[in-house]
């Protein structure tokens, strides 16, 4: 093996022992490692709110969760995972500053419209998190992006946490630590809707490539400050959530014509310092979006969701090769059910880690239900994987 993978390792009992940090770049760079880390993607907040009332944790962990925080490093402790994968730092990349958060109207039906901090009306139920329904949007037309948009997306220094970022140097810890790099459309639609994103596709693409431009070299800028610091990252991960169950929510060949070159952009200045392992988080159907992806960089796909589609791994890596590298694709709600359905799901995880290149991973948040025992159960056979 190359000694450079070695940095943090200790020798224990005679036995080899590795960091995440190291385990997860051996995989993902088909090396060998002394075992498959257990990864998360973390918790809806009702599921931790009924392990709270089951008496698995306490309430004020339970409310104080979020990835990466203290208490994500309690839950892990108390559950046996090793860390969570979405686990970002980096300049501030998004609107700023953003919208207030006001509710609008209380509606007789017990639901608020709020409008929310990207500026989209939303309809929702207090106390229940789950996607909300989008009532109305405010960017509808250039005179709505140059007033209310434009200034929240311009580029400065004051996004850069340079102190914050200084300690991200030479880093000695042994969780991956991924580069936050935004998210090229996925925020816009945001911002948009989805309606008012398909709106603007047929009524002014000229503004919505203008809108996605914007946004985008700002969070080039970003990314570029955030290295510059010399911070050190493992990865680098985009969020974009663009596609349901059928597909994506737009043609690709007009996401190849807006996105692409960001993508290209963002990626090769990554690699400019040293990061080859960059990641996206899309939910739902990705196969028609993928090509564009892997072509301009980005090598990693997240969660992989199995939902009613299966397996979107295996496919993907018979096309496209070792190149591309896969974290998720573990159908969560085995964990809903009991010990057998949980083995099954680790004997066909078992035949995606043979493939190398691959780290399973829960394929969302946990989600209300899940078996806080069977959680721990499979976060410990997970380990036991061969690899």
């Amino acid at each position: 093996m190359n000694s450079d993978n070695y940095t943090w390792m200790q020798k224990s009992k005679g036995k080899i022992q590795m960091t995440n940090r190291e385990r997860v770049s051996n995989i993902l760079h088909y090396r060998k490692t002394d075992r498959m880390p257990a990864v998360h993607f973390g918790y809806w907040k009702e599921l931790l709110l009924e392990w709270a009332a089951e008496g698995h944790i306490s309430y004020e962990l339970a409310n104080a969760w979020c990835d990466g925080a203290e208490a994500d490093a309690e839950l892990n402790r108390l559950l046996g995972w090793d860390f969570g994968w979405s686990v970002t730092a980096g300049a501030y990349n998004g609107l700023s500053p953003m919208f207030e958060r006001k509710v609008l109207e209380k509606l007789p039906d017990g639901f608020l419209r709020i409008q929310n901090p990207e500026g989209l009306i939303e309809r929702i139920r207090e106390g229940v998190e789950s996607i909300p329904a989008e009532d109305d949007y405010q960017l509808k037309d250039r005179e709505a992006f140059e007033k209310l948009y434009l200034p929240k997306m311009r580029f400065s220094m004051d996004r850069v946490p340079q102190e914050s970022l200084k300690k991200l140097a030479d880093r000695k810890d042994d969780r991956p630590l991924g580069l936050n790099l935004g998210s090229v459309l996925g925020s816009v639609r945001n911002m948009l809707s989805v309606v008012g994103m398909s709106y603007m596709m047929c009524d002014d693409f000229e503004l919505l490539a203008e809108i996605i431009d914007t946004y985008a070299e700002m969070q080039y800028r970003c990314a570029e400050e955030t290295l510059k610091s010399g911070a050190q990252f493992d990865y680098a991960h985009y969020w974009e959530d663009i596609c349901f169950k059928n597909g994506p929510l737009l043609s690709p060949t007009i996401f190849e014509e807006l996105c692409a070159k960001h993508y290209k952009k963002r990626n090769e200045l990554c690699r400019q310092y040293g990061i080859d392992i960059i990641s996206l988080d899309c939910d739902g159907v990705i196969e028609k979006l993928l090509p564009i992806w892997y072509e301009n960089g980005v090598n990693t796909m997240f969660p992989l969701e199995i939902g009613t589609w299966g397996d979107q791994f295996e496919p993907a890596r018979k096309k496209y090769g070792k190149g591309l590298l896969g974290i998720g694709g573990m159908d969560k709600t085995a964990l809903r059910k009991d010990k057998a359905a949980v083995d099954a799901e680790l004997e066909r995880l078992q035949r995606l880690v043979d493939l190398g290149g691959f780290i399973p991973c829960p394929d969302h948040r946990l989600m209300p239900g899940t078996k806080w025992e069977l959680v721990q159960y499979y976060a410990d056979k997970v380990k036991e994987l061969k690899v």
